[in-house]
This record gives C-alpha cells, structure tokens and sequence, in this order.
C-alpha cells in the first residue's frame, strides 16, 4: 500500500514539472521576413505619435461632421476602401489602425502593458482626436471596434456627436473568464502564446469567408490585403498581447447611459454577430434606429457598400 501511493505521489511530482516546465520547452522561433510597419505602407498611409505609440491612419475630406472610423478584429483601415470616400463628401473622414492590427506600431517593450488593454482604446480615440485637432466626432465602429465607439461614448460623452454601430460585437465576446485570464497571464502561456496566434494564416482564411453572405466576395486579393499586415515586425507577440489583456466591456448594463443618436447597420446574414443580437442592441438603445441590409454578411462596408452608405447617408442628414 505504501508503495503504491509512493508512485502515486511520484507520478503527480512529475505531471506539476510537465506543467510547470514543459511550456518552456516548445521552441518559439523568430518570425522570419517581417519589416517595420513603415515599409508596407500605403501612398496616402500617415502616421502619428500618441503616448509613445506611432498609429497608421488614413483620412478623406475636411471640414464638419468628423468621421472617426474603427474597424474590429484581425482588420485594418483596409476594410473602409469602399466608403471613405463617399463617407468624405460630409466632412473630414480618419480611419486608424487600432493596436495589434494593421501598420500600427506593435510594441513589445513596456508599452505593451497599456495601448493592448481595453480600457486604453477610448482613451486612444480621444488622444488621436486630440492630437488631430478633431472636438467632436461621429464614430463607425464596425464588429469588435463597434464596441469601442461604445465605450467611448460612455467615457467620453462630449467628444463623440453620433454612433453608427455596423454588426457591433456587444453581446458575445466580452472578455474572459477569471480562471482563463489568470491561465494567460502566466510566464508559461506567454512563452508559447505567439505560437497559438500564429495559427490565424491558417483559420483566418475561412473566418474571412463566413463573413461575407457570398463568400465569393472574399477574394484572394482580400485575403491579401487582411493579411499583409502579418508582414510587420513583431505582430504576433502584440497580437498574443492584446488576446491576454482583452477584458470585459460591461456595456449590457449601461445601455440607457447611450442617448446620443445611434444608428445600428447588419447584414441579414451575420454569422459572426448574429444579426439577431444588432436587432436587440437597437431595440435596448434609448435612441437607435435598425438598418438591415438583405443578403449581405458581417461587413456592409465592404459586401454592401451602396446600401451601406444609402443607410449612413438618411442617418447624417438628420442628424
């Protein structure tokens, strides 16, 4: 008996050194061919320093309304092709590349530890504002960056004029549970995190493709252009930084703080935001107006731009 529960006790030593030490013995090699954000970037690419961080932006237009757009995840300015410059026929129109995405710079010194956290990205809107002279704003967040228009306009409220939510990610995706965090935030996962976020140049593809309603929409040179930015130095370590150090949003509860106008825009087929959840959003938001947009999926932006803009263009104007 003794003898068993001394292999027992042995057997459990090894299995805690497996896990206690076996992350560490996964090779993670160095991404090879990746370049400074500033050589992939574009004849009208500019970029700006706000807290240490240079961001790519890109801008149409001039004058009042302000549009300040913000793509979601995995995405880039490269998403507002379609409408920027139709969008720059009302006033000055900025798209910016959020943190870990596009030809923003990704730091992995100790500015990772701030510009990858959720609380920080109303702070970012309201500095890029700030810096480019921009007092007020309409903000179009489409998906994940939905979310961040949100919460600006909660942190912020004089600063932003109007949301245009488009397919925004309110009701699913808010952050992680505790345990999960707390399994993230260890030494271990850090060392072997970039491996798993790597893996998007293998699942992206069909992600890309759900969300589109006709996938053959969802091009070659679009999945090109998605991910040229996994080109720029360090991307997959910033990406692994801001998987970590995502947290919850908290917007269920403070939808009736929202009395700004809002106008919420979905395809008729999300399947990445169900078009169910955009409907319910609009109906909970004390001054919201619903556009769905038939036969069209997670980003009208680019699937549907004609009747996405003919739902912007009715909003603006009573505005």
């Amino acid at each position: 008996m003794h003898s068993k529960w001394r292999y027992m006790l042995i057997a459990f030593g090894v299995l805690l050194l497996l896990l206690f030490f076996g992350p560490f013995l996964i090779p993670v090699p160095a991404l090879e061919g990746t370049v400074p954000p500033v050589e992939l970037a574009d004849d009208d690419s500019r970029f700006v320093d706000i807290d240490g961080l240079d961001v790519h932006y890109k801008e149409q237009g001039e004058g009042e309304p302000a549009l300040l757009l913000l793509h979601g995840f995995a995405a880039s300015v490269y998403t507002w092709r379609e409408v920027m410059g139709e969008l720059g026929r009302y006033g000055r129109v900025v798209a910016y590349d959020r943190p870990a995405f596009g030809l923003t710079e990704r730091p992995v010194d100790a500015l990772q530890s701030t510009v990858y956290a959720s609380d920080y990205q109303p702070k970012l809107v309201t500095r890029l504002m700030d810096t480019l002279g921009l007092e007020k704003v309409i903000l179009i967040g489409n998906s994940a960056g939905g979310t961040v228009a949100m919460q600006t306009a909660l942190a912020y409220p004089e600063r932003v004029e109007a949301l245009i939510l488009v397919d925004p990610a309110v009701y699913t995706g808010q952050g992680m549970l505790a345990p999960v965090r707390l399994l993230l935030n260890t030494p271990q996962a850090d060392h072997v995190g970039p491996l798993f976020v790597r893996r998007i140049q293998e699942w992206g593809y069909d992600f890309g493709r759900n969300a589109w309603h006709d996938p053959q929409g969802f091009t070659d040179e679009v999945w090109q252009a998605y991910t040229r930015p996994l080109q720029v130095e360090n991307w997959d370590r910033a990406l692994w930084q801001f998987t970590r150090s995502s947290g919850a949003a908290d917007l269920v509860d403070r939808l009736d703080e929202l009395t700004l106008p809002v106008l919420v825009i979905t395809g008729d087929d999300d399947r990445i935001v169900p078009t169910e959840q955009s409907i319910r959003l609009a109906d909970e938001l004390p001054n919201a107006e619903l556009v769905v947009i038939p036969e069209c999926g997670h980003v009208p932006q680019e699937e549907c731009p004609l009747a996405f803009m003919d739902a912007v263009d009715a909003f603006i104007k009573k505005l």
